[in-house]
Protein backbone atom coordinates (compact mmCIF):
# COMPACT_ATOMS: atom_id res chain seq x y z
CA UNK A 1 0.00 0.00 0.00
CA UNK A 2 2.63 2.18 0.67
CA UNK A 3 4.09 1.58 -2.14
CA UNK A 4 1.07 2.64 -4.15
CA UNK A 5 1.26 5.74 -2.37
CA UNK A 6 4.56 6.60 -3.97
CA UNK A 7 3.93 5.43 -7.01
CA UNK A 8 1.28 7.49 -7.28
CA UNK A 9 3.51 10.42 -5.70
CA UNK A 10 6.10 10.13 -8.62
CA UNK A 11 3.58 9.88 -11.41
CA UNK A 12 2.03 12.83 -10.03
CA UNK A 13 5.10 14.84 -10.63
CA UNK A 14 6.03 13.80 -13.55
CA UNK A 15 2.42 14.97 -14.97
CA UNK A 16 2.52 18.24 -13.10
CA UNK A 17 4.68 19.78 -15.82
CA UNK A 18 2.98 19.20 -18.86
CA UNK A 19 -0.19 20.08 -17.32
CA UNK A 20 1.06 23.11 -16.36
CA UNK A 21 2.46 23.62 -19.96
CA UNK A 22 -0.54 22.97 -21.25
CA UNK A 23 -2.87 25.43 -18.87
CA UNK A 24 -4.29 22.59 -17.34
CA UNK A 25 -4.52 24.93 -14.00
CA UNK A 26 -8.07 25.26 -12.49
CA UNK A 27 -7.84 28.37 -11.13
CA UNK A 28 -6.42 31.69 -12.65
CA UNK A 29 -4.88 32.30 -8.52
CA UNK A 30 -3.50 29.48 -6.88
CA UNK A 31 -3.07 31.16 -3.49
CA UNK A 32 -6.96 32.28 -2.63
CA UNK A 33 -8.17 29.94 0.47
CA UNK A 34 -11.50 30.01 -1.19
CA UNK A 35 -9.87 27.55 -3.87
CA UNK A 36 -9.80 25.39 -0.81
CA UNK A 37 -13.10 25.80 0.37
CA UNK A 38 -14.30 25.07 -2.80
CA UNK A 39 -13.40 21.63 -3.14
CA UNK A 40 -14.00 20.90 0.20
CA UNK A 41 -17.68 22.15 -0.94
CA UNK A 42 -17.45 19.67 -3.52
CA UNK A 43 -16.59 16.67 -1.27
CA UNK A 44 -19.02 17.43 1.08
CA UNK A 45 -22.24 17.63 -1.84
CA UNK A 46 -20.77 14.47 -3.36
CA UNK A 47 -20.90 12.86 -0.11
CA UNK A 48 -24.24 14.17 0.62
CA UNK A 49 -25.65 13.12 -2.96
CA UNK A 50 -23.74 9.18 -2.61
CA UNK A 51 -25.71 8.64 0.37
CA UNK A 52 -28.89 9.49 -0.69
CA UNK A 53 -28.45 7.47 -4.00
CA UNK A 54 -27.70 4.58 -1.29
CA UNK A 55 -30.91 5.05 0.97
CA UNK A 56 -32.78 5.18 -2.22
CA UNK A 57 -31.17 2.28 -3.95
CA UNK A 58 -30.24 4.60 -7.05
CA UNK A 59 -26.50 3.67 -6.91
CA UNK A 60 -26.72 2.64 -10.81
CA UNK A 61 -26.11 7.12 -10.88
CA UNK A 62 -23.19 6.61 -8.36
CA UNK A 63 -21.85 4.82 -11.29
CA UNK A 64 -22.39 6.92 -14.08
CA UNK A 65 -20.66 9.26 -12.06
CA UNK A 66 -17.79 7.71 -11.58
CA UNK A 67 -16.85 6.28 -15.00
CA UNK A 68 -17.50 9.71 -16.41
CA UNK A 69 -14.70 11.14 -13.70
CA UNK A 70 -12.15 8.26 -14.69
CA UNK A 71 -12.95 9.00 -18.24
CA UNK A 72 -12.53 12.85 -18.17
CA UNK A 73 -9.66 12.20 -15.98
CA UNK A 74 -7.79 10.01 -17.86
CA UNK A 75 -8.02 12.21 -20.67
CA UNK A 76 -6.17 14.78 -18.69
CA UNK A 77 -3.75 11.89 -18.26
CA UNK A 78 -2.93 10.93 -21.65
CA UNK A 79 -3.36 14.23 -23.28
CA UNK A 80 -0.49 15.30 -20.52
CA UNK A 81 1.82 12.20 -21.98
CA UNK A 82 0.99 12.07 -25.67
CA UNK A 83 2.51 15.59 -25.46
CA UNK A 84 6.04 13.66 -25.40
CA UNK A 85 5.10 12.09 -28.29
CA UNK A 86 6.29 14.59 -31.57
CA UNK A 87 4.26 11.95 -33.68
CA UNK A 88 1.01 12.77 -32.16
CA UNK A 89 1.23 16.65 -32.89
CA UNK A 90 -1.96 18.31 -33.04
CA UNK A 91 -3.69 14.81 -32.08
CA UNK A 92 -3.41 14.50 -28.74
CA UNK A 93 -6.75 15.54 -28.04
CA UNK A 94 -8.30 12.78 -30.34
CA UNK A 95 -6.23 9.82 -29.25
CA UNK A 96 -6.29 11.02 -25.66
CA UNK A 97 -10.45 10.72 -25.98
CA UNK A 98 -10.27 7.36 -27.67
CA UNK A 99 -7.77 5.90 -25.28
CA UNK A 100 -9.56 7.36 -21.96
CA UNK A 101 -12.43 5.62 -23.50
CA UNK A 102 -11.38 2.45 -24.23
CA UNK A 103 -9.28 1.63 -21.18
CA UNK A 104 -12.71 3.06 -18.90
CA UNK A 105 -14.55 0.23 -21.19
CA UNK A 106 -12.22 -2.38 -20.31
CA UNK A 107 -12.35 -1.59 -17.07
CA UNK A 108 -16.19 -1.79 -16.90
CA UNK A 109 -16.04 -5.11 -18.60
CA UNK A 110 -13.22 -6.93 -16.97
CA UNK A 111 -13.11 -5.18 -13.47
CA UNK A 112 -9.65 -7.52 -12.08
CA UNK A 113 -7.76 -6.08 -9.49
CA UNK A 114 -4.32 -5.46 -11.09
CA UNK A 115 -6.77 -3.34 -13.99
CA UNK A 116 -8.13 -1.49 -10.97
CA UNK A 117 -4.81 -0.61 -9.22
CA UNK A 118 -3.44 0.42 -12.63
CA UNK A 119 -6.34 2.49 -13.27
CA UNK A 120 -6.57 3.59 -10.27
CA UNK A 121 -2.68 4.96 -9.96
CA UNK A 122 -3.28 6.96 -13.50
CA UNK A 123 -6.60 8.33 -11.47
CA UNK A 124 -5.16 9.17 -8.47
CA UNK A 125 -1.62 10.64 -10.15
CA UNK A 126 -4.13 12.89 -12.80
CA UNK A 127 -6.07 14.18 -10.26
CA UNK A 128 -2.79 14.54 -7.85
CA UNK A 129 -1.19 16.59 -10.04
CA UNK A 130 -4.45 18.53 -11.80
CA UNK A 131 -5.32 19.97 -8.25
CA UNK A 132 -1.55 20.21 -7.11
CA UNK A 133 -0.57 22.49 -10.02
CA UNK A 134 -3.90 24.75 -9.31
CA UNK A 135 -3.41 25.46 -5.41
CA UNK A 136 -0.14 26.79 -4.28
CA UNK A 137 0.84 25.27 -0.65
CA UNK A 138 -1.04 27.53 1.58
CA UNK A 139 -4.57 26.50 0.50
CA UNK A 140 -3.55 23.15 0.28
CA UNK A 141 -2.39 22.70 4.04
CA UNK A 142 -5.54 24.79 4.67
CA UNK A 143 -7.29 21.67 2.42
CA UNK A 144 -5.44 18.85 4.08
CA UNK A 145 -6.49 20.10 7.55
CA UNK A 146 -9.85 20.49 6.77
CA UNK A 147 -10.52 17.25 4.94
CA UNK A 148 -8.46 15.34 8.20
CA UNK A 149 -10.89 16.62 10.40
CA UNK A 150 -13.90 16.28 8.47
CA UNK A 151 -12.63 12.70 7.96
CA UNK A 152 -12.18 12.00 11.50
CA UNK A 153 -15.61 13.08 12.06
CA UNK A 154 -17.07 11.08 9.22
CA UNK A 155 -15.69 7.30 10.96
CA UNK A 156 -15.56 8.06 14.45
CA UNK A 157 -18.65 10.12 15.32
CA UNK A 158 -20.94 10.15 12.42
CA UNK A 159 -19.51 7.24 10.77
CA UNK A 160 -21.01 7.77 7.42
CA UNK A 161 -18.58 7.29 5.50
CA UNK A 162 -18.17 3.65 6.46
CA UNK A 163 -22.11 3.78 5.45
CA UNK A 164 -20.95 5.11 1.90
CA UNK A 165 -18.01 2.89 2.03
CA UNK A 166 -19.98 -0.19 2.24
CA UNK A 167 -22.61 1.34 0.00
CA UNK A 168 -19.96 1.45 -2.44
CA UNK A 169 -17.93 -1.61 -2.22
CA UNK A 170 -20.24 -3.81 -3.36
CA UNK A 171 -20.73 -2.05 -7.10
CA UNK A 172 -17.05 -3.08 -7.10
CA UNK A 173 -16.49 0.72 -8.74
CA UNK A 174 -12.36 1.70 -9.16
CA UNK A 175 -12.42 3.63 -6.13
CA UNK A 176 -9.48 1.70 -4.33
CA UNK A 177 -6.45 -0.25 -4.42
CA UNK A 178 -6.62 -3.95 -4.06
CA UNK A 179 -3.92 -5.90 -2.33
CA UNK A 180 -4.32 -9.64 -2.87
CA UNK A 181 -3.51 -11.61 0.33
CA UNK A 182 -2.41 -14.42 -1.91
CA UNK A 183 -1.82 -15.23 -5.79
CA UNK A 184 -4.90 -16.75 -6.78
CA UNK A 185 -7.09 -13.87 -5.79
CA UNK A 186 -9.74 -12.27 -7.97
CA UNK A 187 -11.77 -9.17 -6.91
CA UNK A 188 -14.20 -10.38 -9.84
CA UNK A 189 -15.29 -13.21 -6.78
CA UNK A 190 -15.12 -10.84 -4.21
CA UNK A 191 -18.03 -10.74 -1.24
CA UNK A 192 -18.73 -7.59 0.33
CA UNK A 193 -21.19 -8.93 2.60
CA UNK A 194 -21.60 -7.06 5.79
CA UNK A 195 -19.14 -9.51 8.55
CA UNK A 196 -17.55 -11.60 5.88
CA UNK A 197 -13.67 -11.99 5.74
CA UNK A 198 -12.00 -10.39 2.54
CA UNK A 199 -8.87 -11.97 1.25
CA UNK A 200 -6.90 -8.57 -0.30
CA UNK A 201 -6.26 -5.31 1.37
CA UNK A 202 -8.63 -2.35 0.12
CA UNK A 203 -7.30 1.21 0.21
CA UNK A 204 -9.49 4.19 -1.27
CA UNK A 205 -8.12 6.74 -3.54
CA UNK A 206 -8.50 9.16 -1.83
CA UNK A 207 -5.75 7.88 0.80
CA UNK A 208 -3.58 7.97 -1.93
CA UNK A 209 -4.44 11.87 -3.57
CA UNK A 210 -4.98 13.93 -0.56
CA UNK A 211 -1.41 13.83 0.94
CA UNK A 212 0.28 13.94 -2.68
CA UNK A 213 -1.91 17.28 -3.42
CA UNK A 214 1.09 18.97 -1.29
CA UNK A 215 3.93 16.93 -3.18
CA UNK A 216 3.32 18.47 -6.50
CA UNK A 217 1.92 21.81 -4.74
CA UNK A 218 5.82 21.93 -3.32
CA UNK A 219 7.02 21.10 -6.39
CA UNK A 220 5.54 23.74 -8.24
CA UNK A 221 4.78 26.76 -5.80
CA UNK A 222 8.00 26.06 -3.72
CA UNK A 223 11.16 28.37 -3.83
CA UNK A 224 14.82 27.62 -2.62
CA UNK A 225 18.11 28.92 -3.10
CA UNK A 226 19.75 25.13 -2.53
CA UNK A 227 18.48 21.67 -2.07
CA UNK A 228 15.19 22.57 -4.03
CA UNK A 229 14.11 18.88 -3.41
CA UNK A 230 14.29 19.37 0.20
CA UNK A 231 10.16 20.05 0.77
CA UNK A 232 9.01 17.71 -2.05
CA UNK A 233 10.93 14.43 -0.36
CA UNK A 234 9.77 15.34 3.10
CA UNK A 235 6.46 15.60 2.35
CA UNK A 236 6.81 11.98 0.21
CA UNK A 237 8.98 10.47 3.57
CA UNK A 238 6.19 12.36 5.70
CA UNK A 239 3.35 10.77 4.17
CA UNK A 240 5.15 7.42 4.14
CA UNK A 241 5.63 8.03 8.25
CA UNK A 242 1.86 8.86 8.38
CA UNK A 243 1.15 5.68 6.52
CA UNK A 244 3.29 3.49 8.48
CA UNK A 245 1.32 4.51 12.07
CA UNK A 246 -2.25 3.66 9.43
CA UNK A 247 -1.29 0.55 9.19
CA UNK A 248 -0.49 -0.21 12.20
CA UNK A 249 -3.80 0.31 13.98
CA UNK A 250 -5.72 -1.00 10.87
CA UNK A 251 -3.56 -4.18 11.53
CA UNK A 252 -5.54 -4.19 14.79
CA UNK A 253 -8.78 -4.79 12.88
CA UNK A 254 -10.67 -1.55 13.76
CA UNK A 255 -11.72 0.59 10.51
CA UNK A 256 -9.47 3.88 10.81
CA UNK A 257 -9.88 7.26 9.20
CA UNK A 258 -6.55 7.53 6.94
CA UNK A 259 -6.59 12.02 5.97
CA UNK A 260 -5.54 12.28 9.92
CA UNK A 261 -2.75 10.37 9.63
CA UNK A 262 -1.58 11.02 6.16
CA UNK A 263 -2.06 14.09 5.64
CA UNK A 264 -1.03 15.03 9.33
CA UNK A 265 2.48 13.26 7.89
CA UNK A 266 2.59 15.28 4.65
CA UNK A 267 2.15 18.55 6.03
CA UNK A 268 4.75 17.61 9.10
CA UNK A 269 7.26 16.11 6.22
CA UNK A 270 7.00 19.04 4.20
CA UNK A 271 7.58 21.75 6.69
CA UNK A 272 10.76 19.83 8.05
CA UNK A 273 11.99 19.76 4.51
CA UNK A 274 11.07 23.84 4.16
CA UNK A 275 13.40 24.61 6.87
CA UNK A 276 16.04 22.28 6.14
CA UNK A 277 15.87 23.96 2.67
CA UNK A 278 15.54 27.18 3.58
CA UNK A 279 12.78 27.70 1.38
CA UNK A 280 9.68 30.62 0.63
CA UNK A 281 6.36 29.77 -0.27
CA UNK A 282 3.83 31.72 -1.98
Amino acid sequence: MGGLIITVQVFALFLSTPMEVSGMKTFEDPTQLSNAIYYMGLILVFTLFALIAIKKNMKFIISFLIYFAIISTLYYVFYALFTFLPSLSGFEAIVSILASVGVTVLLYKYPEWYLIDLVGVCTASGVSALIGISLSVIPVVFLLMLLAVYDAISVYRTKHMITMAEGIMDLKLPLLFVIPKHSKYSFLQENFKKGEEHEAFFMGLGDAIMPTLLVVSASIFTHTTGRSTYPVLGAMLGTLAGFVVLFVLVMKGKPQAGLPFLNSGVILGFFIGVLLSGASLT
